[in-house]
């Protein structure tokens, strides 16, 4: 963009037009010339190994949730009946509940042996690249 006027349409000619100079002031002070800033940049070349890895939480949390189901199937299958001869102390809920804590925790470890196992088969497949690191940083002249 430009602080320029913008000219009236008139019809003078252009050479009779009046021009008003525009001072434009900056809000950031300009370097000068003696006191330049001098900026040095470092390259480094490595050699980097890229793979894929799987998401170690999503396993996880699906084992938990393959774990909540089986302990939902498991307690909807053996609950157990009064009977007349053995007095049940137990519910249909406080069953779900430990179940639930087992089969979870078994879930998110099987879950967690799933990852560890595709992260294995997945670092066959690692490459290796050159990469470029750039630091550019300012260069003090103290003497």
């Amino acid at each position: 963009m430009s602080n320029a006027p913008i000219p009236a349409e008139s019809n003078e000619p252009a050479a009779t037009a009046a021009v008003e100079p525009i001072i434009v002031e900056s809000a950031a002070p300009q370097p000068a010339a003696a006191s330049e800033v001098l900026i040095e940049t470092e390259v480094t070349s490595d050699t980097v190994t890229v793979r894929r890895a799987p998401k170690y939480g999503r396993f996880m949390t699906l084992g938990a949730g393959l774990g909540a189901i089986v302990a939902l199937v498991l307690t909807l299958s053996f609950t157990p009946q009064q009977s007349e001869f053995v007095p049940v102390g137990t519910d249909g809920g406080q069953v779900f509940g430990f179940l639930l804590l087992i089969c979870a925790s078994i879930g998110v470890a099987l879950g967690a042996l799933v990852a560890l196992a595709f992260d294995r088969a997945l670092a066959k497949r690692a490459a290796s690249v050159g990469v470029e690191h750039e630091v550019a940083h300012r260069v003090d002249e103290t003497p």
